[in-house]
């Protein structure tokens, strides 16, 4: 008897993002994204662009949304700090974004030069307007996620789902 693998937090996350829509993955390169950057690579019917540095992303997401398509920024808790210029044109243009942060510098963290940014992402993001929803279990991250594209799309905000390291597991070095 052959048993089949029930569907991945991050299988059912890709999906979520596509039944929503989003035909842009914006990504850095991160292991926390793999599996969604992976699968975005080998999906025909989405872009999956390659970033040099974050704040690039919150301006592919800003075109996707101007050109009448979605997108997601994917990246990790310390290319937050990148993005903080760019995300005054999200917020003044009025411009609804998403996007997925993999954070470092928390419950379990090793790196000490992860805990500086990890500690300031949540804060920095609200006061660059965006509202942040966190998720600790897998459980938890296709609700949170579609709570946060139901604030995006029809809310008309901005959001950042912080994918904690709870739910991804700390680095050991």
């Amino acid at each position: 008897m052959t048993t089949v693998a029930s569907p991945t937090w991050q299988e059912d996350l890709y999906r979520l993002l596509r039944e929503h829509g989003i035909t842009q993955f914006a990504y850095v390169p991160d292991a926390g994204h793999r599996h969604i950057i992976d699968t975005a690579l080998e999906d025909p019917e989405v872009l999956a662009i390659p970033l040099s540095t974050e704040e690039e992303g919150v301006g592919v997401v800003a075109g996707a949304y101007l050109g009448g398509e979605q997108g997601v920024l994917l990246m990790q808790s310390s290319g937050v700090g990148n993005t903080i210029n760019f995300l005054s044109l999200i917020q003044h243009c009025q411009i609804p974004f998403l996007t997925l942060v993999t954070m470092r510098g928390e419950y379990g963290e090793q790196n000490p030069w992860q805990f500086a940014m990890g500690q300031a992402v949540e804060p920095t993001l609200q006061a660059m307007g965006l509202i942040t929803l966190r998720t600790d279990s897998p459980d938890d991250v296709t609700k949170t996620v579609e709570a946060a594209l139901g604030m995006v799309n029809r809310g008309g905000r901005s959001v950042a789902v912080l994918l904690t390291q709870r739910l991804l597991g700390a680095k050991k070095f």
